[in-house]
């Protein structure tokens, strides 16, 4: 008969290592599989200063984190495997997931830690200048542009609140939508507009993205006006060399293998406060998870969470 793991990890973000590591530790026969780099969206992020227990005396990357995540989960014995899955067999005692290799792995349970992405500001050289002054994440990167100028892509209740959160550390906040209304909560919108530091740019999208004085950092951009076509470029402060673009305009989960068999709601997975969903013996973690806070400390404990609840669940299958 195949080999049939104990627990299979769709995904090697910091949810889906958290709960690889925690099953190894509990002796469970664990398989962790990642189509991409380990880390998910903090593999690109630069530096990393909200993650509790780190060292303040040295700088902390998305990758120095997630490479001491992957090494504690080969210390306990997690088997790795480097594949896209194509499809998946959630029902039943025993799970399957089958690759575009067409090869097939079974396990008893199965945590999916598959994450979400932010959608695109959708300029020219975004990809270039992400982690070098574009962002997607106010609450993980606002510290990093203090006393700086910063723009916000979005019109939602996200980009609004994001906008006002980092009103906190930037000097000024400009909030850039290609529409002439907010369509933010109106509550939301009136604490925006009383905000003194923030200011907005309307029926404008961002069009280019360029470094400035500084090589390889983002210091310009080319803004178009949606009703006149009119372009306007950007610059940096020419004291501060750099600005930081915030994107906004919504995240997108990697769920769409689960659609149709696990319950979500817009996309993002449904569970309870053990991380379990409508399937048994299936648990979801992470940025894939509907839930209300997506940092790396919350990912890390939906995976410990999700990993000790598989392990109580094999135990009453003996």
């Amino acid at each position: 008969m195949e080999k049939v793991y104990d627990v299979i990890v769709l995904g090697a973000g910091p949810g889906g290592l958290a709960a690889g590591l925690y099953a190894g530790r509990s002796r469970l026969n664990t398989l962790i599989v990642e189509k991409g780099q380990d880390g998910g969206q903090i593999a690109i992020t630069d530096e990393i200063e909200n993650y509790p227990g780190q060292r303040v005396d040295i700088e902390e990357s998305g990758p120095s984190l997630i490479a001491r995540m992957t090494a504690q989960c080969e210390k306990f014995g997690c088997e790795r495997l480097s594949a896209t899955v194509k499809a998946v067999e959630l029902e039943g005692d025993i799970k399957k997931i089958v690759t575009t290799k067409d090869e097939e792995y079974c396990a008893k349970t199965i945590i999916l830690a598959t994450g979400a992405h932010p959608r695109k500001i959708g300029c020219e050289n975004e990809a270039k200048f992400t982690g070098k002054g574009i962002s997607f994440c106010a609450t993980c990167d606002a510290n990093f542009f203090e006393d700086f100028e910063v723009y916000v892509v979005g019109g939602g209740d996200s980009a609004v609140e994001e906008a006002m959160y980092l009103t906190k550390y930037a000097r000024k906040v400009t909030l850039i939508h290609r529409r002439d209304t907010l369509r933010a909560a109106k509550s939301i919108q009136e604490k925006a507009f009383k905000n003194e530091k923030l200011s907005f740019m309307w029926d404008t999208v961002v069009e280019k993205v360029d470094e400035g004085d500084i090589p390889n950092m983002l210091g310009k951009m080319w803004v178009r006006n949606v009703k006149t076509d009119e372009v306007t470029v950007i610059e940096a402060d020419e004291d501060d060399g750099i600005f930081g673009l915030f994107g906004f305009i919504g995240m997108i989960p990697e769920t769409g293998l689960f659609e149709g068999v696990i319950d979500m709601e817009n996309g993002y997975v449904v569970t309870d406060e053990n991380m379990a969903t409508n399937v048994k013996g299936v648990w979801a973690v992470g940025d894939m998870r509907k839930k209300s806070l997506r940092q790396v400390v919350t990912a890390a404990a939906d995976g410990a969470i999700a990993a000790m609840q598989a392990e109580k669940y094999l135990s009453e299958m003996e």
